[in-house]
């Protein structure tokens, strides 16, 4: 928010201490406007909108805490930084609890209150591009559990607006952590078939005979345990759509069986010899080279041609680096509301810097948690860059693909390096490296005796 058009309040029951302090603004290039008291405040912010209010805390009959709610009455998204002396320190604590942004200890100096001010504002045209952002995706297309304004996630809604009213089957691409079930969720949820179920199923989570089961059902004594019939998910998706996640790994002898079903429209399931017609729209998603699975004879290719009608590729966080404070801005929202004890209340500007400069391996899930850790272990009301590196303690540059640019190492040290590298940006948890790697976490194990 540029300062030739940033509003300021400053309020003060010592009007003089108000207009030293609105000059000394308006010579910072901000617009100020004073009121002296909180009689006065309250009536002007019932009027006119302030991009932050400056308010003494002790004022006769009209407080701060008075004007603080007033304000946040007509727009609890205004910054306001609390003035109070110092014995009162107590009393100004309590307001940043009840919402107040920040506070100064009198006597101050310009530069300490001009600090405040430029990162409340930098935090609120965040904040502001998040919600219009919000709204944008709202108007084009109801995709609101998307985020992003960058080129890449604009080209994204643009595609997703148009395949999400086919009813061609669609292969999802993209790494892991990018949100590729966000998007197979959108093109559901903004199409014909959005009154119908979707159902998602993970191909690596279960072995081959349970995953048969689990698609196409199965009869009571089918198999030994099962005890009961099972409809399965292609029946419980009918007239919805159905999510085949990570469908690289579907087994091969599945692979044919689910040819079958996008080829007729019908489902067997386990230990039945009635057919049973199905009407689904089903998506795949995958972080794998399908093509090359294709070429080496572990994926079928005309199952791959027949998911492949409309590729869709989800960006790489790296590719969207303009998203990262947004993300940051809505992930933090729902950490904090997760943990309403912890007393991180805000990022600030240079925390958002920090994490944009970030290389972002694990993608958009990976921000996610990083976010996620930052309001549980943070002991003060703000977030800094400080704070962030801490966390993130590998600098870009030395990643171990960066470091073999400069010699050339076998493969096998570098794939050992790159694992390392990727469990130590994950904080030491080998489980949601492997889901960064898109590797089993035995590997990771494997990896690491390797080197003992």
């Amino acid at each position: 928010m540029a300062r030739a058009k940033a509003t300021i309040l400053i309020v003060d029951d010592h009007v003089e201490m108000a207009r030293l302090l609105a000059d000394q603004l308006g010579d910072a290039g901000y617009v100020p406007t004073v009121a002296g008291g909180g009689a006065e405040a309250v009536a002007l912010v019932g009027k006119q909108a302030f991009d932050v209010v400056i308010t003494d805390l002790r004022m006769e009959e009209v407080d701060g805490l008075d004007v603080l709610d007033a304000v946040h009455a007509a727009d609890p998204t205004t910054p306001v930084l609390i003035m109070t002396a110092f014995g009162a320190i107590e009393s100004a604590v309590q307001a940043i609890k009840r919402g107040a942004y920040h506070y100064v200890t009198k006597p101050f100096q310009l530069d300490e209150v001009l600090v405040y001010v430029e990162r409340a504002l930098d935090e609120r045209r965040v904040r502001d591009d998040h919600r219009a952002l919000r709204r944008w995706a709202g108007e084009r297309s109801g995709f609101g559990a998307l985020l992003g304004k960058s080129g890449p996630m604009r080209d994204l809604y643009r595609l997703l607006e148009r395949v999400a009213q086919s009813q061609a089957p669609v292969l999802i691409r993209g790494e892991s952590g990018t949100g590729k079930e966000l998007v197979a969720r959108a093109l559901h949820f903004e199409g014909p078939r959005r009154a119908g179920a979707f159902v998602a199923v993970n191909c690596t989570a279960l072995p081959e005979s349970l995953l048969e089961s689990e698609l196409f059902g199965h009869v009571r004594g089918a198999f030994t345990g099962a005890t009961a019939a099972r409809r399965g998910l292609f029946l419980e998706a009918d007239g919805g759509t159905l999510l085949l996640d990570e469908i690289g790994d579907m087994p091969a002898s599945l692979q044919a069986k689910l040819l079958r079903v996008l080829e007729e429209g019908e489902v067997r399931a386990v230990g039945s010899d009635v057919a049973r017609k199905v009407d689904v729209r089903v998506l795949a998603a995958t972080h794998q080279d399908l093509e090359e699975r294709v070429r080496a004879g572990a994926f079928r290719s005309d199952l791959y041609y027949r998911l492949n009608v409309v590729p869709i590729a989800v960006p790489p966080l790296r590719e969207r680096v303009e998203d990262v404070p947004v993300l940051a801005e809505h992930f933090f929202g729902q950490a904090r509301g997760r943990n309403p004890s912890s007393p991180v209340a805000r990022l600030d500007a240079g925390a958002l810097a920090a994490l944009s400069r970030h290389g972002w391996p694990g993608n958009v899930r990976e921000l996610e948690n990083v976010v996620e850790r930052l309001v549980i272990i943070g002991f003060d009301d703000t977030v800094q860059a400080a704070d962030v590196k801490a966390l993130l303690p590998v600098a870009a540059g030395s990643a171990p693909l960066d470091e073999a640019k400069r010699a050339l190492v076998p493969l096998k040290q570098l794939e050992r390096e790159y694992i390392t590298f990727v469990v130590a940006q994950c904080g030491g948890n080998k489980t949601r490296a492997a889901e960064v790697l898109g590797i089993d976490v035995s590997t990771i194990h494997r990896r690491e005796r390797e080197t003992q």
